[in-house]
């Protein structure tokens, strides 16, 4: 089926890079700054490899000074940098959402409220006009800011279908008073999309987004649907995640065919201060030539689910990276990043 002249590309795509918001002590991530930000520089160097990287951080210069000590200066390169003051690091919900265009890339910059006004979000809904100021982005720049969106919460195959979750996009605080039947219309206007897929059922304990897509389904080529899978009757969330592979079985593609789906395990529970976490095997992120895939110290399961992924995407290096310290505070790898089609970061 030939491409709309715009669309948002599946993220397998050719990337020109991949954002960064950075930890500094005057996020959540204070208690344990030193050992986020190893993380952080685990990703960036990944990433370096690949493609370019832009960090936003509003202290860039030590920043810079701290990749420099850490990172091979061979890819320093690939590094872009830019000051801003933020109040997180969730680049997937408050970066732009980046259309492939015929002529030019389009730079949509929804409303970000930190998943329905649960925190401070407003510097954070600022990054992208300070982006778009920057001279560091190539494309049109398009105000989206009387809709809200965050890019965890859609899911696209690239070829007109925009995945998505009942439970987060109506959801308390996101685009009320708009119907379901309104919101779908919104999206597909927005994103040019052919059609919306709501999937009705899944939310993991833990989870402050409502159920972003991102936690649970998972597009990959050659229309597969990666999936969390439960198969403990005993955890709370086996028969919403059961009811969830139920509808997946269900659905066909635009061309009247079923998906090829494919089972990630459920990490087993994971429990910090009292707090069961959101851990999830579905929240990789794609770049260029390689999967980086969340671990969480459990090796069989991380085993597994790299072999799985490794099934979807067999032309691309598998790498782990342990994100125990991440869902510390609700997400993981792929909430922590944006990629930006190729032609958009300079």
């Amino acid at each position: 089926m030939p491409k709309k002249e715009c669309y948002l590309p599946a993220e397998w795509e050719p990337q020109s890079g991949i954002q960064l918001t950075w930890p500094h002590e005057d996020t959540d991530w204070k208690p344990y700054l030193q050992e986020i930000t190893s993380v952080f520089l685990q990703l960036a160097e990944v990433i370096l490899v690949h493609e370019k990287l832009l960090i936003v951080s509003p202290n860039i210069k030590a920043t810079e000074a701290l990749i420099k000590e850490h990172i091979d200066k061979s890819l320093l390169e690939n590094l872009r940098l830019m000051e801003c003051d933020t109040n997180d690091t969730w680049a997937r919900d408050h970066a732009f959402i980046s259309l492939k265009g015929a002529e030019s890339p389009l730079l949509l910059d929804f409303k970000f409220n930190a998943w329905g006004e649960k925190f401070d979000w407003q510097k954070d809904n600022e990054i992208n006009r300070n982006l778009s100021e920057s001279g560091l982005l190539k494309g049109i720049y398009k105000d989206e800011e009387d809709f809200i969106l965050e890019g965890g919460s859609i899911e696209s195959d690239g070829k007109g279908t925009i995945f998505t979750t009942s439970t987060c996009l109506l959801a308390p605080h996101r685009n009320q008073p708009l119907t379901q039947a309104e919101i779908e219309s919104q999206l597909k206007h927005r994103l040019q999309a052919q059609r919306i897929v709501w999937i009705t059922h899944g939310c993991l304990t833990g989870d402050d987004t409502d159920g972003h897509i991102d936690t649970l389904v998972r597009t990959a080529p050659n229309d597969t649907l990666l999936y969390v899978d439960c198969e403990d009757e005993g955890n709370p969330q086996y028969m919403e995640l059961k009811a969830m592979e139920q509808q997946l079985k269900t659905l066909k593609t635009l061309e009247g065919k079923p998906y090829r789906l494919l089972r990630l395990p459920m990490p087993d529970k994971i429990v910090f201060d009292g707090e069961q976490l959101p851990a999830t095997y579905a929240n990789f992120l794609i770049i260029n030539d390689v999967v980086i895939v969340p671990t969480y110290g459990q090796e069989a399961k991380d085993k597994e689910a790299k072999r799985i992924i490794a099934t979807a995407f067999p032309e691309r290096n598998i790498i782990g990276i342990d994100a125990r310290i991440i869902i510390r505070q609700h997400g993981s790898i792929h909430c922590l990043t944006m990629q930006y089609p190729e032609n958009v970061i300079i």
